[in-house]
């Protein structure tokens, strides 16, 4: 298809539209004149001939008959026994001579025929033009003759040919002019979100679509763009803090590995005590590493739908126990404190997602507790759903935070801080495995009265 602006086609559009409507109209008023003045005529002569047939038997006709004679532009004869009993004087072009052989031939063939009313189309022996006559049976030996000119009078369709030509080239030219400001006004906003959206193709997010129309739909164009710039521009931002936040957590690590072995390797691989330390702390920092891989692993395979749920029926409060009792080791060294009530509860769904939920979550809390060193794990059932909770005692979290949360390494403090526990992608899994199962889920949280995540289990 070839291509075209959206102001050249708007025009053509417009001036083609023109044209068919012009074009009708010349249709309709001149070449179809003919036939539609035909049509009309003869519509026209049957009702006077209703009226003649009425007047007649009314007797007294005359005078009736002059008037609609004079109308109606018609001429009427009636002819009874053979012999013309009425005629008008007038000497229209439709006024059929009377001694005519030919005009008289057909009068006679229509009386002999028995029928009620018969229509001829005729050329005027007198001066040649088309005639229409319509006869109508009065009664017995009487007959009406109606006659009538087909041919408008051609002055005045001289007259409106040329008024016609005359109006339909100052109808295009203001339709041009019309077709060409519509063209302007309409495409001019469009062109400059066309403008405003290659700047933000090139990556300038700091934008604003503003097309300068109150054309509803292009409003609404506009007000979606603007709102898709904000998000790219938040999209983008959090591009950046998961490279910077992903180099931190792999880049520490990397760092205590080699450092710790360059101290094994040159000062304490004599000393068994300091050895096994520096060996120690290698293990751990493999071992984030790993768990950060893991992480970004099973975010990548939710996210991409590689993963197919493995649906069994446990008991939940069984598992929420046994995830809580590998936090005691953590509690203990850190004064760290979970509170827990529950209640039995089973329920079907991928066990091992269903741990890594809580996992992070708890984990999550542990991480963002207020001093007291809190978390509170709750398992409530509301008749149709088990609805988990976990809650922390932190500073809460701001309203226009609570729905990035759960995007990868988020934080409410945008100075990143290197979690304590975890990789920083826990609240972005917790998000998709809820999703995987279509489970409810939230946040809750106020102000420096702590934050709760929950999520809910159909029975």
């Amino acid at each position: 298809m070839k291509k075209s602006s959206l102001n050249n086609r708007i025009f053509l559009y417009l001036s083609i539209f023109t044209l068919v409507i012009l074009g009708g109209i010349w249709f309709f008023q001149i070449l179809s004149l003919d036939v539609y003045y035909e049509w009309s005529k003869k519509g026209e002569i049957k009702d006077v001939a209703d009226i003649v047939l009425k007047s007649y038997k009314e007797g007294d006709y005359n005078d009736v008959l002059d008037i609609l004679a004079y109308k109606k532009d018609v001429c009427i004869e009636i002819t009874e026994n053979n012999g013309i009993t009425y005629s008008t004087d007038s000497i229209s072009r439709g006024c059929l001579v009377n001694n005519s052989v030919e005009i008289n031939n057909y009068k006679l063939e229509f009386m002999r025929s028995g029928k009620s009313s018969i229509t001829y189309r005729l050329t005027n022996p007198k001066v040649k033009n088309k005639t229409l006559i319509y006869g109508v049976k009065i009664d017995d030996d009487i007959y009406a003759f109606i006659t009538t000119s087909l041919e408008p009078i051609n002055s005045t369709v001289n007259v409106l040919k040329k008024q016609l030509i005359l109006i339909i080239i100052v109808v295009l030219l203001i339709a041009f002019l019309i077709a060409y400001t519509i063209s302007k006004k309409i495409s001019k906003p469009i062109v400059n979100i066309t403008k405003t959206s290659s700047e933000l193709s090139q990556g300038n997010y700091d934008i604003e679509f503003n097309s300068g129309t109150d054309i509803i739909e292009i409003n609404k164009l506009e007000y979606t763009l603007n709102n898709m710039t904000k998000e790219l521009s938040k999209t983008e931002e959090l591009r950046r803090d998961l490279l910077a936040n992903v180099s931190h957590d792999l880049k520490t690590p990397l760092t205590l590995i080699k450092a710790n072995a360059e101290m094994v390797k040159d000062l304490t691989y004599k000393n068994k005590e300091k050895r096994d330390k520096n060996l120690g702390t290698i293990i751990n920092e493999v071992d984030r590493l790993n768990l950060l891989v893991e992480d970004i692993l099973d975010l990548s395979k939710m996210q991409s739908k590689a993963i197919k749920l493995e649906i069994t029926e446990f008991n939940i409060n069984d598992m929420i126990k046994a995830i809580i009792e590998s936090f005691n080791v953590l509690c203990l060294k850190d004064n760290l404190k979970i509170i827990y009530n529950g209640i039995d509860a089973n329920i079907k769904a991928d066990k091992k997602k269903v741990e890594q939920v809580m996992y992070n979550l708890i984990n999550n809390a542990i991480n963002y507790t207020g001093d007291d060193k809190t978390v509170y794990v709750n398992l409530k059932d509301l008749g149709d759903v088990f609805r988990v909770e976990v809650k922390d005692t932190g500073n809460g979290i701001d309203k226009e935070d609570i729905k990035y949360i759960w995007d990868k390494y988020y934080k409410v403090d945008k100075n990143y801080k290197r979690v304590t526990y975890g990789t920083g992608l826990g609240l972005s899994i917790v998000k998709n495995v809820l999703m995987l199962h279509n489970f409810k889920y939230g946040v809750e949280s106020k102000k420096n009265e702590g934050t709760t995540f929950y999520f809910e289990i159909k029975k």
